[in-house]
């Protein structure tokens, strides 16, 4: 992705002001984000109608707690905002954040709908903010070395990608809340634990998803509403063949690669803390990684595109095009066949299917 400057933003001279928007599961690591980039980045309010919750988070570093995020809009010192609430409530804390002027760091998915997209893309253009996904895998050492052999043309043309995202989970039907109703949740596992596996294959593929075409199963989660496990492939606009494989209902089997590219030149594959890479006729290069904090990386970037007014890692439009894949995916195994995927025009900030 380009780090190309913004047309317009408000740049802070000081460390980015946040506040932090939900304060349930996924916010902790978020507070741990903050507390390990304090020279960047301060966590300055917190708002969550759970007044037992959002105090909890803001414990830690003394901020200022809001039952409604409306009002820390209208009343903190914040220059953005961090969302961390569950998917049905994204668009509209995205849209009043922008409208208020403030930049946005959202938790996976970015909204729901295609009509959800057009109004926060909409909503981008005309307010100028920057709005970054939260897709934290990215800033895994092995995704951004495999991404810097790709893009430095060591594979050669890249005509596969493959990624996968599966493991045990022991939702229960008291336990599993929100997430068990598709009117909220958006689906199933394919737009929740899914969208890893969707937006890491979208990255290494590095271009739009044109089509996609998916077989959705329900194996183990029968009291959810959506899908507990979903394969998926996807056709990108310069070529690269994609492929999915999610589930809540599994560990994969143990030679399963967390991702892996294949090229004209050899192929590259990932465990996820682990790189190996190898070229037709050579040796195989294995390389290690320490493991990171990706919740705290992914924070440091965002506090710092903010500060020197650069694009951050994946924006609204990359976000729109993750959804779209799932969107299609949907489509496809509803309808049986092939659907377009929903596309982000980059040029004009508008929609449009491939």
């Amino acid at each position: 992705m380009s780090s190309t400057t913004r047309s317009s933003a408000t740049r802070p001279t000081r460390p980015v002001r946040v506040g932090l928007i939900g304060a349930g599961g996924i916010a902790g690591a978020h507070v741990e984000g903050y507390l390990a980039n304090t020279d960047v980045v301060t966590l300055a309010a917190v708002a969550d109608p759970v007044a037992e919750s959002a105090e909890t988070r803001a414990s830690a570093t003394g901020a200022t707690v809001y039952a409604d995020y409306r009002t820390m809009l209208a009343e903190a010192d914040i220059d953005a905002v961090d969302i961390c609430l569950p998917h049905h409530l994204h668009r509209d804390a995205i849209v009043a954040a922008a409208r208020a002027g403030k930049h946005v760091l959202c938790e996976k998915p970015l909204c729901l709908s295609a009509v959800e997209a057009a109004e926060i893309a909409a909503v981008v253009a005309e307010t100028g903010v920057t709005v970054m996904c939260a897709h934290n895998q990215l800033f895994l050492p092995a995704v951004a070395r495999a991404k810097a052999l790709i893009d430095d043309g060591v594979l050669g043309t890249v005509y596969e990608v493959r990624t996968t995202d599966s493991f045990h989970n022991d939702f229960t039907p008291e336990n599993m809340g929100w997430r068990a109703d598709a009117k909220t949740s958006g689906g199933g596992e394919l737009i929740d634990t899914g969208y890893h596996p969707t937006y890491l294959l979208m990255h290494l593929a590095g271009a739009s998803p044109l089509e996609a075409t998916a077989m959705l199963a329900n194996h183990r989660l029968s009291f959810m509403e959506g899908e507990d496990s979903a394969q998926v492939l996807v056709r990108f606009d310069n070529g690269v063949l994609g492929s999915i494989v999610t589930s809540w209902a599994y560990e994969p089997s143990a030679n399963t690669e967390r991702f892996s590219v294949v090229g004209e030149l050899g192929s590259l594959w990932s465990d996820g803390t682990t790189l190996w890479h190898r070229l037709r006729g050579e040796d195989t290069v294995e390389q290690r990684f320490d493991e990171v904090d990706q919740f705290a990386e992914e924070i440091a970037h965002f506090a710092t595109s903010i500060a020197a007014g650069t694009r951050p890692i994946n924006t609204h439009e990359d976000g729109i095009e993750v959804l779209g894949i799932i969107l299609a995916a949907y489509e496809s195994a509803k309808g049986r066949r092939t659907a377009d995927v929903l596309r982000a025009d980059r040029s004009a900030g508008a929609l449009s299917n491939a």
